[in-house]
């Protein structure tokens, strides 16, 4: 085992070190902050438990939105097989416009031949001054003459009144496609404006349940992302919460092998008690061509240090190969040293008594197996501790 050489006098430095708890105060502590986290992981699962009946809430919301909008679809659907069929009798029905209005046509043309055709027999009637049925039996010579007289008198009066028929269905016909006329214009701007309202209003409504759908994804997407974020941290926490934990169990596991009493005090012919009562392994002086500061007395990791003098605490810290390192000042010139602690069991500025507890044998620093390395310095060169065991 090596170990390094303290420069300073301990009784002429200040000693400004790091304060370092027992291990039942870091268990404290750690045992705090693992209550911690787990409020800290229970908050996130109240969290996501939350958010999780969120976006259910929202995706129910969304299924009927979807619902309402697959319904607008099929009520758009079928509006747009009536579109097409009210098209399709659009077509018809100016189809049959043009129609009427090319018969409408023809029939003002013939009504007005039948009118001309009435007006120019009128006015030859007027002007020829044509004889009556009572002239023409009385001019007549003979039964022969009259007869034929009497059938040419009918086949006119029959021609005048063609004509004059001809003329009055004419007009008739003409007045009744003029009226299915104005029925078929009716009909058509009717059918036209019902269509393109109710293809407005099917659009309208679909319009706006589908920005209400997308404005329910929008928040259910950001519900989402909290959701996978919250999750994140909790399981990051849980991880820390983990490592925690087995810093616990860690720290459990070797306060288990802590004694829970020191143990009796071991006495020699010196002034001072022995720190700990385990075997004595290694003495003071010259080792693998340098100086041994101190003697090594092996024990089980935990042992209780003693204070093998009283005094005041001056150095509680990690010090190289020494790893966690007391020295104890007595007065005057003498100070004591203990190294390789597994923990501590006091801190700097502390007064202790000659057979207080101030430390737990370890294994920390240059050490090659549990033991304590023991120093009794004078002016702070280290001296043989067997001269005051």
């Amino acid at each position: 085992m090596s170990h390094g050489r303290l420069i300073l006098a301990l009784v002429a430095v200040p000693f400004v070190v790091w304060l370092f708890l027992p291990v039942a105060s870091n268990g404290q502590q750690l045992q705090r902050k693992i209550e911690q986290k787990r409020g800290e992981i229970e908050a996130k699962k109240r969290r996501e438990r939350s958010l999780t009946s969120t976006i259910e809430g929202y995706s129910r919301r969304i299924n009927t939105l979807q619902g309402d909008i697959s319904t607008l679809q099929g009520r758009q659907t079928k509006i747009e097989a009536d579109l097409a069929n009210k098209r399709a009798e659009l077509s018809r029905l100016q189809e049959e416009l043009r129609k009427e209005r090319a018969r409408l046509t023809r029939l003002r043309a013939r009504l007005a031949e039948s009118r001309a055709a009435l007006k120019d027999r009128l006015v030859y009637l007027y002007k020829a001054d044509e004889p009556d049925l009572v002239t023409v039996i009385l001019e007549s010579e003979g039964f022969a003459d009259l007869i034929t007289r009497t059938e040419f008198m009918q086949r006119v009066s029959q021609q005048d009144a063609r004509i004059l028929d001809r003329v009055v269905k004419a007009k008739a016909e003409a007045t009744a496609t003029e009226k299915r006329l104005d029925r078929f214009e009716a009909r058509q701007r009717k059918v036209t404006k019902i269509v393109s309202q109710r293809r407005l209003e099917v659009l309208a409504i679909k319009n706006r349940l589908v920005d209400r759908r997308e404005q329910f994804e929008a928040t259910r997407s950001d519900k989402r992302q909290a959701l996978v974020s919250t999750r994140t941290s909790r399981k990051k926490l849980e991880s820390h919460l983990v490592s925690l934990q087995k810093e616990e169990q860690r720290i459990q596991a070797r306060l288990a092998g802590f004694s829970s009493a020191p143990g009796p005090i071991r006495r020699g012919n010196g002034s001072m008690i022995w720190p700990v009562g385990g075997t004595f392994t290694s003495p003071f002086g010259q080792r693998w061509g340098r100086l041994h500061a101190g003697i090594d007395i092996a024990a089980p990791v935990g042992t209780p240090i003693r204070a093998a003098e009283s005094g005041k605490v001056v150095l509680a810290s990690w010090t190289g190969g020494y790893g966690n390192y007391t020295c104890i000042q007595h007065g005057g010139a003498l100070s004591t040293c203990y190294a390789h602690q597994v923990r501590y069991g006091t801190s700097v500025g502390a007064n202790v008594s000659k057979g207080d507890v101030i430390g737990y044998v370890g294994n920390t620093g240059n050490s090659t197996g549990a033991h304590l390395h023991f120093e009794t310095r004078v002016g702070g060169n280290p001296v043989d501790p067997m001269g005051y065991l």
